[in-house]
């Protein structure tokens, strides 16, 4: 294996990102793994970092985190209501690369991918602020897909959100909000509301300018105590996060979806708990190209999860393994046949067998 990827060039790597266009696109056209994606779909893109031991492995520098060797992968994922996510592309950095290289590229392929793979209703890209660039909004209207990103509090985004005025605020259902008994209203201290027409990079030339809504939501800043001695707090503190999107839905449902954006972090934790687990190769298009064949690998995972039962449909990885792949069985030839011989009182044998049977049609089973 070492060898083989190894060979790996540059050339081969790109060759290898069409391979797993192509067959994301495949595996979609045998639904259910992307239920719902005719009607709306959300491509996630993310970047994380991957420490790694040694100065002899290619890329490795010290970038975000302070003595420490890091590569710099970069993912989009494709998400609708009904799935868990999937891979649409990956890349793999150096570690001192900006979160934001390469992403319009990147969002480009990834939408893209996501019309293969089934994706014809609306395409709402998420990202967080590395990724609020005049490139990646670009990227999507070119495409045909709105945006929903992240922007940060910079000077011109800070203007507008105090220009608010305190009346144009309510309160949302948040995470762990409790109602209260006396009145009904509910108690999370979170709050939203939105500037209709913000233009966002207004330094630029005109036609890099971009008017969309401006969705902000605050929350009270916890780490500021409401009481100070003796003299109780004379205005509320605030943290404020905004984001910048074009997506039609009303204010609150808009503000939900894009606070959904952290599921696609649950794919990089998946990743990290298993292939991404140890770079294998010192040289840097072999980790390349491991990288896309665990994009590949992960897709077919979630692929026989959704064909097998509702329940394996949404778990993760690491239990459709340990369900499916990791079989306690023997393979014995008779009679010029192969009979596979399941344990006895296998808890998983009708959901394996209803797999199988999709994929392979009949086993002869015993």
């Amino acid at each position: 294996m070492g060898t083989f990827l190894r060979a790996f060039t540059h050339g081969h790597a790109l060759q290898l990102h069409a391979v797993h266009r192509r067959f994301l696109g495949a595996l979609a056209a045998h639904p259910p793994l992307l239920p719902g994606a005719g009607v709306m779909a959300f491509i996630d893109v993310d970047s994380t970092h991957k420490r790694v031991y040694g100065r002899a492995k290619q890329g490795a520098e010290y970038g975000r985190f302070k003595g420490i060797r890091t590569l710099h992968p970069l993912l989009a994922t494709i998400y609708t209501p009904h799935s868990r996510p999937v891979i649409a592309a990956v890349r793999m950095r150096r570690g001192k690369a900006a979160d934001a290289r390469g992403a319009p590229k990147l969002v480009s392929e990834a939408l893209a991918t996501a019309v293969e793979a089934g994706c014809t209703g609306m395409r709402i890209l998420r990202a967080d602020s590395q990724f609020y660039n005049a490139g990646v909004i670009a990227a999507c209207r070119r495409a045909g897909a709105r945006f929903s990103i992240t922007t940060g509090m910079n000077p011109s985004i800070k203007r507008a959100v105090l220009s608010i005025p305190n009346d144009a605020w309510q309160k949302i259902s948040y995470p762990n909000a409790v109602e209260d008994p006396d009145i009904g209203d509910l108690i999370s201290d979170a709050e939203v509301t939105e500037i209709p027409a913000y233009t966002a990079f207004a330094s630029r030339k005109k036609s890099e300018r971009v008017t969309a809504r401006l969705i902000v939501r605050r929350v009270r800043d916890l780490a500021k105590p409401a009481v100070v001695g003796e003299q109780g707090e004379l205005f509320p503190v605030w943290r404020y996060h905004p984001f910048f999107t074009d997506n039609p839905a009303g204010t609150l449902q808009a503000e939900r979806e894009h606070r959904h954006h952290a599921v696609v972090e649950q794919v990089i934790a998946d990743s990290k708990a298993g292939a991404l687990a140890h770079l294998p190769s010192g040289h840097f298009h072999a980790n390349s190209a491991w990288l896309i064949l665990w994009a590949m690998a992960y897709n077919l995972l979630r692929a026989v999860g959704a064909h097998t039962s509702a329940f394996h449909a949404k778990a993760t990885t690491a239990t459709i393994r340990a369900h499916l792949v990791h079989v306690p069985a023997r393979i014995a030839r008779s009679a010029r046949r192969i009979i596979l011989h399941l344990p006895h009182n296998w808890p998983w044998q009708q959901a394996w067998t209803h797999m199988f049977a999709i994929t392979h049609g009949p086993p002869g089973l015993i």
